[in-house]
């Protein structure tokens, strides 16, 4: 039952990826069509993509907490 408990606290982390992976490619296609804003736009995706991935890595130490609880 815990490994299952783990299995879904990692759901977020699954989220999170897939998310990050979407906000990539839409910051691509920012930067192919106004190539002065890419300053701009790599900052604010820097911050974006830090902030899902503190999202990701809590939710993977929760699942270590998780199933050490065996």
């Amino acid at each position: 039952m815990t490994a299952i408990g783990a299995a879904l606290a990692l759901l977020p982390a699954l989220g999170a990826g897939i998310m990050m992976g979407f906000a990539t490619a839409k910051a691509t296609e920012a930067v192919a069509r106004q190539p002065e804003a890419s300053g701009k736009i790599n900052s604010i995706l820097l911050m974006g993509l830090a902030l899902a991935e503190s999202t990701a890595i809590y939710a993977f130490v929760i699942a270590l907490i998780i199933a050490t609880k065996i």
